[in-house]
């Protein structure tokens, strides 16, 4: 009787473990903290005026908590210290335009993917010079830190296409140096170069060249298996529901390819 007692505590002990780590970690009870670089319109950005957080990313997060039951709050954080952030919780995960990437992939865990994108070059609007990356030869040409982008125009350069390159903190502030004349070229998502193609017309002009496939993704520590599970089951459930294309529509004005983003 005593082996019999002593096999079903072990199974018990066992099960209780197994449940403690599929339990979700929050950095404040009830509420769930999201990181992100709110420099990056038209997923996340702050609205001068209110000082509140915006964009899609913002909404989509919205929806996401209220499916989970939790509260929202959002953390502005800098692009480069942003995974060492969430690594050290200072923030529950990251939705900020993230590309699923192996490297990323090995310090935090990922979503299901919640956006496909691209990256792009945006030109001034009167500019005739360049219709595709060889013509950036001898170009200057801007790229955010740390982004696809930048990983994209290093690896131009080592295939032999030479031009100048300028890494900034921010992306607004490498289209405002294209604006002013100070760049030839960026490379960037093609989300928020269509946002600013469609925006400001007269300023910027997107070259219709898709040059990678990638897949957003909301990152969770690894060490917070039971955060990525419920928010996987949130972010399913507002795709199906049709909650996504209706944000989807509002901040891009067309209708996502579903089937492209769950195949």
């Amino acid at each position: 009787m005593w082996l019999i007692a002593l096999v079903l505590g072990l199974i018990l002990i066992g099960c209780s473990q197994e449940k403690k780590t599929q339990e979700m970690k929050l950095v404040k009870p009830g509420v769930l903290t999201v990181g992100m670089d709110a420099t990056y319109p038209p997923f996340e950005f702050i609205n001068e005026t209110t000082k509140k957080f915006e964009g899609f990313d913002v909404d989509l997060m919205k929806a996401i908590a209220e499916r989970m039951g939790l509260k929202v709050e959002f953390k502005n954080v800098a692009w480069e210290g942003i995974i060492p952030g969430l690594i050290a919780h200072k923030y529950d995960c990251i939705c900020s335009a993230m590309t699923i990437t192996p490297k990323r992939a090995k310090q935090v865990n990922f979503s299901i993917p919640y956006f496909v994108a691209s990256q792009v070059i945006v030109v001034r609007a009167n500019d005739n010079r360049i219709h595709g990356v060889k013509d950036l030869e001898g170009k200057v040409v801007g790229v955010q830190l740390g982004t696809t982008g930048e990983f994209f125009a290093e690896k131009l350069l080592k295939e032999g296409i030479h031009f100048k390159l300028r890494r900034y903190k921010t992306t607004p502030d490498a289209l405002m140096d294209l604006k002013e004349g100070r760049l030839d070229a960026v490379i960037i998502d093609n989300g928020i170069a269509m946002w600013m193609a469609k925006k400001c017309p007269e300023d910027y002009k997107v070259i219709n060249e898709r040059l990678t496939h990638e897949l957003y993704g909301i990152a969770v520590a690894k060490d917070n298996p039971g955060l990525l599970k419920a928010i996987n089951k949130a972010l399913k459930e507002v795709m199906e529901d049709g909650t996504y294309e209706k944000i989807y529509e509002k901040w891009f004005g067309t209708k996502p390819n579903m089937t492209l983003l769950m195949k």
